[in-house]
């Protein structure tokens, strides 16, 4: 009998979850400082992509988290089939996944100011709990369920969220539109169900309700990591690539026509969002697993690939580390050398540096922040 392999990692995953998180780590600042510098309609138009839409509609900025999501699907099932070659229990694979989970959703408590005991004004959704929720009940989804199912599962989701958001307005709506923040069922499950403080204040971006097509983010991604994980004879790695493209523009295309009638907006967390969002996801991936996996062109790859073994790192680190005056005690002086529209360039550049140094120190360290 032929000897099991144990899994191997996919090395694009980590490129392109450096890529990801790049943005919030100086890199959307580091595009408006170059509009700024070359004020031309190519850099301007990729300046306006590095910010959040209002309410409807789609940027660059807005794929940032919905991405880390789709990634954290693309990975789950090599670690399940490391963890069963392994030997593991499904008890203990159960125990493994709740524990992830509710460790983000933790980590996401501590993040809005949980250490400051002020749990009247707290905020409790937050990024890492949607990322922690959504992905720990697409896990066990993946664990429980064949293949056809969870495309059913899938499907369920996002058909049913529509029609319950579609159709069921908030009760304290007054009349305001069921895809707006005020008359969404959303934001009304939100007011009545979440404690401390929304944050946008009738509705929070990151709710409870929304949560649950979230789930459909990380499903998307596992049927992409258990696609790559298939071993047929005549499906070749150049067929799998091609195969994510299409997959990738038909969701694009489903996301785009079901905008018609229902709004994509990150915000809610349409079901067309998932969809387009999913689609974008899956043709990154596509470009990156080929550039990397099948063609080893990896040259370029460490700068990213130091951001994406620490990306929860980071992601806090920004938060409760002042990078920014670290930059400036390092950069401040030869900012203020150059001209005046130079400088944006140099702080972003110095930003940067400073995080991506910090970074590459743990990770010669091999000092990474597993959940």
């Amino acid at each position: 009998m032929e000897k099991q392999k144990q899994p191997q990692r996919l090395q694009s995953l980590d490129a392109l979850r450096g890529f990801d998180m790049f943005f919030i780590m100086g890199g959307a600042s580091f595009f408006v400082a170059l509009a700024t510098l070359f004020p031309n309609a190519f850099f301007q138009a990729i300046a306006g992509q590095m910010h959040h839409v209002e309410w409807n509609g789609l940027t660059q900025h807005d794929t940032i988290f919905p991405l880390f999501l789709f990634i954290a699907g693309i990975s789950f099932p090599f670690s399940l089939a490391k963890q069963r070659f392994q030997g593991k229990t499904d008890a203990g694979i159960y125990k493994k996944i709740i524990r992830r989970g509710l460790t983000l959703v933790l980590f996401g408590f501590i993040y809005n100011g949980l250490l400051n005991f002020d749990f009247e004004h707290q905020r409790y959704a937050s990024v890492l709990g949607r990322i922690g929720l959504a992905w720990m009940f697409a896990a066990l989804i993946f664990v429980n369920t064949r293949t056809i199912t969870r495309v059913w599962i899938t499907a369920a989701i996002l058909l049913g969220y529509w029609l319950l958001v579609a159709f069921v307005p908030a009760p304290d709506g007054n009349g305001a539109g069921v895809f707006t923040m005020e008359g969404s069922l959303v934001g009304y499950i939100d007011r009545i169900l979440l404690p401390g403080r929304l944050y946008l204040k009738v509705h929070d971006p990151e709710g409870l309700l929304a949560t649950v097509p979230a789930i459909g983010t990380a499903l998307l991604g596992m049927f992409a990591g258990e696609f790559i994980q298939l071993r047929k004879k005549n499906l070749t790695e150049i067929k799998k690539v091609v195969y994510l493209l299409i997959a990738g523009c038909f969701l694009v295309a489903v996301g785009l026509l079901w905008s018609l009638i229902f709004p994509i907006n990150k915000n809610l967390w349409t079901s067309s969002f998932v969809c387009v969002v999913g689609g974008i996801s899956m043709l990154a991936f596509a470009f990156f697993y080929y550039i990397v996996d099948v063609k080893g062109w990896r040259r370029w790859t460490p700068f990213f690939t130091v951001i994406g073994m620490n990306s929860i790192t980071i992601y806090l680190a920004q938060h409760f580390v002042n990078f920014e005056y670290t930059s400036n005690a390092i950069f401040g002086g030869l900012e203020r050398l150059v001209p005046e529209t130079v400088q944006p360039l140099v702080g972003s550049i110095g930003y940067i540096a400073v995080c991506w140094g910090f970074l590459y120190f743990l990770y010669r360290q091999r000092i990474f922040l597993k959940v």
